[in-house]
């Protein structure tokens, strides 16, 4: 009951800030309105005042205010244009996340609870003043003998405030979709999770350093990207120490104006770099945004920040690179039949009509230069469309949206010439060509024979246990336990093996074949 009782005190908090920059019911949106709607509005705004800005805009603005779990939740939506449209997806995807620093003592404290006060000492006698803060944590550069580190610390009592936000919002989550049936195609529980899952995560450094080490080696081997070593020694729960990287944020306006930098290149290495990851190994850094990303001098591309690590699995792979190769091709039957094949879209619908509408995204941008043409717009687009077909929200695709709207972002900022079909066809006709020619059937066909020799090596002790529960399921009658007349099994269950074996069989040759 408690629980409950501070849960809706937090998000009546949110309300406010939201009622406060005409956040709900805006202005704006005045004649699209119901009588009822449109009087609440104008009562919110008497209370509120008029804020400035777009509605996108100002939304931003309160999720900054209401802190780090709002300001998470703020970027997830910036992947929901069927929720609010693409204009404010947009303004969210620039959400900032900045803070005063804590104090050098409550940093020491902290690395003291870490490590001890000995080992803290001993570590970390080089620590600096912080050198940029969030709302999760602060970095700090470190002189060591083995040259600079940069030092990650979480803020003083951040997990518990997180939790209790995150508890509100699942609540809020449950309320919504009980009381709205049409909130159930968007699925606002599994978003919510989706969120609360990302930022728990983000509150282990270990995790972050397992990440970043991860997309060390990926970005080693590709070379699209340059990523820090991780100083397990210095690295904890709570604390997280990697190589210091010399090079300028996209956030500083003079990081693009050093001496012999190629932007067209640097925004190329940045859209290959992230669709290598995603679609050639199933793995990404996915919060790519400007303040994450560092020029280097060598005209190299260096990532920070590996509290969000994206995962799909095969088939989403395969869904991402089909649809990016089928709009440079044109070929919308094709994009539309993958959505099918990958249950985006409800069996009921026609995949003739979704080819008509997505034709309807893809023919405005050829013949346009390349400065004329987003893949954001054209994503947002493509999920606009999600309520006209029926469309259900994929959680474990949110982040691959996400990332590849502050993909494009920021290869646009840095190159408003960039093409991002260019820079992506040698990526995706490369991985179709490797996992779907002759070489990928043949791995693949390989994987299916390995499975399926170890489910024939499974078989004898399936069939013990399947005659095992066929004499359970017999009764008694018999010194053997079993009812006279009855020792056999049933016809049914006869059929049910032979066609299992059929089938095993069957496959094992297509194999083979």
């Amino acid at each position: 009951m408690l629980k409950a009782l501070a849960d809706y005190g937090r998000l009546m908090r949110a309300g406010t800030a939201l009622v406060r920059h005409d956040v709900i019911l805006p202005g704006e949106y005045q004649t699209r309105l119901p009588l009822p709607a449109r009087l609440a509005g104008r009562m919110f705004r008497l209370f509120g005042g008029r804020a400035k800005g777009r509605p996108g805009e100002r939304l931003a603005k309160a999720l900054e205010k209401l802190g780090p779990a709002y300001i998470k939740l703020g970027q997830f939506l910036a992947t929901r244009p069927d929720v609010f449209g693409s204009d404010v997806a947009t303004d969210l995807s620039r959400l900032k996340d900045k803070l005063p620093p804590f104090s050098m003592n409550e940093a020491r404290k902290a690395l003291e609870r870490e490590f001890g006060k000995a080992e803290a000492d001993r570590l970390f006698a080089g620590l600096g003043e912080p050198v940029a803060a969030a709302s999760l944590a602060q970095v700090h550069k470190l002189e060591t003998a083995n040259g600079l580190k940069a030092v990650k610390i979480l803020r003083p009592g951040v997990e518990r405030l997180i939790s209790q936000e995150l508890r509100a919002m699942r609540r809020a989550a449950r309320t919504i979709e009980r009381a709205s049936l049409e909130s159930r195609r968007l699925k606002p529980v599994a978003f919510t999770n989706t969120v609360a899952d990302s930022m728990m995560k983000e509150l282990d450094l270990r995790l972050e350093a397992g990440g970043a080490d991860e997309i060390r080696a990926l970005s080693d081997k590709e070379g699209w990207f340059v990523v820090p070593s991780v100083d397990w020694e210095r690295t904890g729960q709570r604390v997280l120490t990697t190589d210091w990287v010399e090079g300028r944020p996209l956030t500083q306006s003079d990081a693009l104006s050093q001496p012999g930098l190629d932007r067209a290149e640097l925004a190329v290495s940045i859209t290959r770099g992230f669709l290598s990851q995603a679609i050639g190994h199933g793995v990404f850094h996915a919060d790519m945004h400007e303040g994450n990303i560092l020029i280097l001098p060598d005209n190299k591309v260096a990532l920070v920040d590996f509290g969000l690590i994206g995962r799909i699995g095969m088939n989403e792979r395969r869904f991402l690179a089909e649809i990016l190769w089928g709009f440079i091709r044109r070929d919308y039957y094709r994009i539309a039949e993958v959505h099918f094949e990958a249950g985006y879209v409800p069996a009921n619908q026609s995949v003739g009509d979704f080819a008509q509408a997505l034709r309807s995204v893809g023919e405005p941008i050829h013949g346009k230069s390349a400065e004329d043409v987003y893949m954001g717009r054209i994503l947002l687009q493509l999920l606009d469309y999600t309520r006209t077909f029926g469309m259900h929200l994929r959680p474990e695709l949110v982040l691959l949206q996400k990332t590849m709207v502050q993909v494009e972002g920021v290869a646009r900022a840095i190159d408003p010439k960039h093409d991002i079909w260019k820079a992506a066809e040698p990526v995706v006709k490369g991985w179709i060509s490797e996992n779907f020619g002759p070489s990928g059937a043949a791995r693949l066909a390989a994987r299916n024979v390995r499975e399926v020799a170890e489910r024939l090596k499974r078989l004898p002790e399936v069939m013990d246990r399947f005659e095992a529960s066929l004499d359970e399921r017999s009764g008694d009658g018999t010194p053997d336990g079993t009812a006279a007349g009855q020792n056999r099994p049933p016809w049914w269950a006869w059929f049910g093996l032979t066609v299992t074996l059929a089938a095993i069989a069957g496959l094992t040759a297509v194999q083979f074949a």
